[in-house]
């Protein structure tokens, strides 16, 4: 095997529909078999910056629509950024269409509060079931889709609400401004106050069953409107690429040009976290290199 470095290709050379050449911009390599593997467009800093896809439009394969996968999540940046840097963990989240009431997803797990939304493996997980619900640019824009997170997933909230009481029963005389430390993280605690609706002054053993039952629902089903998602540039894969109907999945042959083969990420596949894309990058590799 040659190893050509500080070499790129530009061109894929194809007579009578067969595969003859490789223009770079240091030389013409004759072939009669080439594997376009360019991966995607995420980490352009790698050269995955999405020029395969052009070569193989040049050559009449489709390109479907190319976007970020395991990607993070643009959202309500004021509520965001109040609470940027904060990481938490052991948390249940939950992605719903609030039009149709309906549930797109739910983790449990890690998630983090950035200066644009939220992200953390949880929201990257999200963002892939996200990309194939219907209309979800509309329903974004629109601000129909919501993120809810619950803060005590291992309590009900009977059990959070006792969880409560006790701690005010402890500091009954301080004011709910001061209330919240043993139960949510610091970065948290300014937002949640602002958002509970509560009297900050109030002696917390003033605080009404009413005002104590918002709280609780409040810590169980914490709510941002997510808008958006990042740039393809920051997304971990890539979803879109060339079609696969054009492509015999049994060789990763062409069938639009003889001796052009594809393998890993500039193909229209691409799935959830878990190994799962490294494992299509490896078998459409190996089988396209198998038959070369």
């Amino acid at each position: 095997i040659q190893y050509k470095l500080d070499t790129t290709a530009e061109k894929i050379w194809v007579q009578n529909g067969q595969v003859t050449a490789v223009r770079t911009n240091q030389e013409m390599i004759k072939a009669d078999k080439v594997i376009l593997a360019t991966g995607g467009k995420s980490y352009p800093l790698t050269g995955s910056n999405g020029d395969g896809y052009q070569m193989a439009q040049k050559l009449g394969h489709t390109i479907e629509n190319i976007r970020g996968s395991l990607v993070p999540l643009t959202a309500d940046k004021r509520l965001c950024q109040s609470m940027q840097g904060l990481s938490l963990r052991n948390v249940r989240i939950q992605i719903k269409d609030i039009e149709k009431n309906k549930k797109i997803y739910d983790d449990f797990g890690e998630m983090l509060f950035t200066h644009f939304g939220v992200s953390g493996p949880t929201i990257l997980s999200s963002s892939a079931h996200l990309l194939r619900y219907k209309n979800i640019d509309k329903l974004l824009k629109e601000g129909k889709i919501k993120l809810l997170i619950d803060l005590k997933p291992a309590l009900s909230n009977e059990e959070l609400d006792l969880r409560i009481r006790r701690d005010f029963e402890e500091i009954k005389n301080k004011e709910f401004k001061n209330s919240l430390e043993k139960l949510l993280p610091k970065k948290m605690i300014d937002t949640v106050l602002s958002l509970s609706k509560i009297d900050l002054n109030k002696k917390v053993n003033s605080i009404t069953k009413e005002e104590r039952t918002r709280l609780v629902e409040l810590l169980k089903n914490f709510e941002i409107t997510l808008d958006g998602f990042r740039p393809v540039e920051e997304a971990i894969v890539t979803a879109g690429g060339i079609n696969i109907k054009e492509i015999n999945p049994k060789t990763m042959e062409s069938k639009l040009v003889e001796g052009l083969y594809f393998a890993g990420e500039i193909i229209d596949v691409d799935a959830y976290t878990g190994g799962f894309n490294l494992q299509i990058a490896y078998s459409t590799g190996f089988t396209a290199g198998l038959i070369c």
